[in-house]
């Protein structure tokens, strides 16, 4: 069965024998299948990509912000919604998991720092993600320091610099750029899903 309601604004959410689905929208009136209007899109910096590390920094600088524009303007509990089941993944662990990816990769690898993951068991960093204002802005907060650690890190460094893994290997700052950027890329594709299943907002 399926049953229409209107809601606020231009919001319509279809109830149906599996739960309620909200109706797909956007906030772009230019291109229906984007975010928003390239006019108001903050991802589009303007910046030349002249070099790899000019390319490199603003690819991640752009996901990064991906993913705090696909987390803005919901509740602690739509942060916490889970995406499908058996899945325990919502936008606030996304986004809890992503504070020890920067962790690990710029603290651990390239800085060489003694630093322990902010969730230690890796579930945590999912199932940990409640419903409750604290604990988004405690997520929030985690994120923002190593996103500062990280870019004071790759400033400080050329491209060719060294960092070395948990397993004694070594890489190159260019290579766990590209990895962050693949990082990043992959689970803004899990919060483009999210998002849609939480208030039906659509766009890249």
């Amino acid at each position: 069965w399926c049953v229409a309601d209107t809601v606020a604004g231009h919001h319509r959410r279809v109830a149906t024998s599996e739960g309620v689905v909200p109706d797909r929208w956007s906030a772009s009136s230019v291109y229906p299948d984007m975010w928003a209007d390239p006019d108001k899109d903050p991802r589009d910096s303007g910046t030349p990509l002249t070099d790899e590390r000019s390319t490199l920094l603003e690819y991640l600088r752009a996901y990064r912000l991906t993913l705090e524009l696909k987390c803005a303007d919901l509740s602690p509990e739509q942060l916490a919604q889970r995406s499908v089941p058996p899945s325990t993944m919502s936008l606030l662990g996304l986004v809890r998991h992503l504070a020890d990816v920067e962790r690990y990769w710029f603290r651990q690898v390239m800085a060489g720092e003694d630093a322990p993951k902010r969730y230690p068991a890796e579930q945590e960093q999912w199932d940990g993600a409640g419903a409750d204002a604290a604990i988004v802005d405690e997520a929030w907060r985690a994120w923002r320091e190593e996103v500062t650690f990280a870019d004071a890190v790759i400033d400080g460094m050329t491209m060719d610099a060294n960092g070395t893994m948990r397993d004694g290997n070594t890489l190159q700052l260019r290579e766990v750029l590209v990895h962050m950027i693949e990082e990043y890329a992959r689970h803004c594709g899990h919060a483009d899903l999210i998002r849609e299943c939480i208030d039906g907002r659509v766009g890249q």
